[in-house]
Parts: C-alpha cells; sequence; structure tokens
C-alpha cells in the first residue's frame, strides 16, 4: 500500500501538465470505477449500501472527490515531493481526530511528543521550502491530508459492515458522475501525450481500483488510525521519483522536515499501553497468606 501510494504524486504531476484537474479526476474516478462496478453488480455488493448512503457521500466527499482536485490543482504549482511529504502528517492527525472523538486510544506522552514532532517537521518543511505564493497549494494538501485521516474513520466506525468492494465502487461512481460535466467540457482538443495517458491509466488502475481495494482489507485488519501510517513510506516513494525522474531538488527543508514528520508519526501512532488492571476482591483474597521470613 506504502508503495501504491507513494507513487501518484510523480503520475499527478505528469498528467496536469495537459489536463485540467476537473478531467484528471474525472478519467481516474472513471477508470476505476469501470474496472470495479461490474464485479460489484455481480456479486450484489451495491444493495446494502442503499441505507447507509449518507456515510457514502460522506466518505467519498473526504477520501476520493475532494482530495483528488485539491492534490491535482496543488501539483500544477508545487513539487510531488513536497506534496507527498506534507500528507506524510495524515497519521498524526488521524491520531487526533481518533482522541477528540472518542476513540479507545489514549494519548500518553509519547503519542503526543510525535505529533508535536510532526507538526514541527510540517512547519519546518514549509518554512524552508515553501514561498508566499505557494501558500494556497499548501492549504489544499493540508485539506488533503484532514479528508485521508477521516475517510478510513468512517469506514471504521460507519461502514466497516458493509461489502467493501460495493463502498468503494459506489465511491468511484459517485465521483465519475459529479466530474463529468467539467471534466467532459475540459477535455483537451488533441489527444495527450504518450506519458500523460500512461500517467492517468497507472492513477486509475493501480492507484485507484487495485489500490481501495487493498486499503479496505488493510483497514479490516489493524484499524484505521494504523492503516494510514502506510504514509511513514509514502513520502520517500514520492520524494525518491521526484528528484530522480522529474528533478526536483532535495533541499534542507526537505531533509529536515521528512526526518520529523515521519519520527512524529511513528510515536504518535504507537499504540499507548493499557493501564495495568487492578486486583479484584476475589483474587486479593485467593492469594496465600504468607508468614514472615
Amino acid at each position: 500500500m506504502a508503495l501504491i501510494w507513494g507513487i501518484p504524486y510523480l503520475f499527478i504531476k505528469i498528467a496536469v501538465g495537459e489536463l485540467t484537474p476537473a478531467t484528471l479526476v474525472f478519467l481516474r474516478s472513471l477508470i476505476g470505477a469501470s474496472i470495479l462496478l461490474p464485479t460489484a453488480l455481480a456479486r450484489k455488493d451495491l444493495a446494502p449500501l442503499r441505507p447507509y448512503w449518507k456515510w457514502i457521500f460522506a466518505y467519498t466527499f473526504v477520501e476520493v472527490a475532494a482530495p483528488w482536485f485539491l492534490l491535482s490543482d496543488a501539483e500544477r504549482r508545487i513539487s510531488s515531493s513536497l506534496t507527498g511529504l506534507l500528507i506524510a502528517a495524515v497519521p498524526s492527525i488521524g491520531a487526533v481526530l481518533a482522541v477528540v472523538t472518542g476513540g479507545h486510544d489514549r494519548l500518553d506522552s509519547r503519542r503526543i511528543v510525535g505529533l508535536i514532532l510532526g507538526f514541527v517537521g510540517v512547519a519546518a518543511l514549509v518554512g524552508l521550502d515553501v514561498r508566499a505564493d505557494d501558500l494556497g497549494a499548501i492549504g489544499q494538501v493540508a485539506l488533503v491530508a484532514v479528508g485521508y485521516a477521516i475517510g478510513p474513520m468512517i469506514i471504521e466506525r460507519r461502514l466497516g459492515s458493509l461489502p467493501s468492494l460495493g463502498v468503494v465502487a459506489a465511491s468511484l461512481g459517485i465521483t465519475a458522475v459529479a466530474y463529468a460535466p467539467f471534466g467532459l467540457a475540459q477535455l483537451p482538443s488533441t489527444l495527450p501525450s504518450p506519458s500523460v495517458l500512461f500517467a492517468v491509466g497507472v492513477l486509475g488502475v493501480i492507484c485507484t481500483a487495485v489500490a481501495f481495494v487493498m486499503f479496505f482489507a488493510l483497514i479490516t485488519e489493524v484499524g484505521a488510525p494504523r492503516a494510514t501510517v502506510i504514509t511513514y513510506v509514502n513520502p520517500a516513494v514520492a520524494l525518491a521519483l521526484g528528484v530522480a525522474l522529474l528533478g526536483e531538488p532535495f533541499t534542507v527543508g526537505i531533509a529536515i522536515g521528512s526526518v520529523l514528520i515521519v519520527l512524529g508519526s511513528v510515536l504518535a501512532t504507537r499504540r499507548a499501553a493499557p493501564p495495568s488492571p487492578m486486583p479484584s476482591l476475589t483474587e486479593e483474597r485467593a492469594r496465600p497468606i504468607r508468614s514472615p521470613q
């Protein structure tokens, strides 16, 4: 998962060179929906979703429809490397939201230190590498990070009993329909270059259809807060590809910020040790009374 969702930033950067954000989101969601919807229909995985349609729309908005557009628009102004590193704040945001919304985990001193380190890392990254005219794009990526933290929580708490394939297929179908008027109207007048077509194909098939099915399985296995820990490796993948293939710079801000963000996320998402249970009255009475030595 970390590898699959570490590569979209590279391909988004390539695609928005010739496509508008709305067209890219439309094509990506259309490809994913075209792959998954027939199987979901054949397996009758869409019918159980009807009573939960409000949560399906909420999940679609925070995890797919809004983030994909914001990411695509932001990457027209900032590098893919910087985008991937900022998204690494997702686990820290998820840890905070899990506590605020009444999750099972509690914040101990180690996790609080992790949160502080993570956000200091983001501040270092932004403060050292971002120009004033890039702040709008940074704000867009920040909103994406919040959405990516909320999405798994909705799956775990509201949609966890539903067929995962049905939820993914419905979300992609809703997104494709919502963006169709804008995406079709903004199609380029000439066929995009092979590199852009390849980028859209990878985004639709690998980073969408395959990735979401895997991600739902991961949430089921380890829970929502720790499913977002895949972003430990995402920044490294995004950074390596951006520097190697797009010639993006490796700066002091990236070096400092990435270390702090990843270290902070590791600490912030580690499960707090449960408090030692007090022995019951029965256990106390059952203990043998030893004579003094």
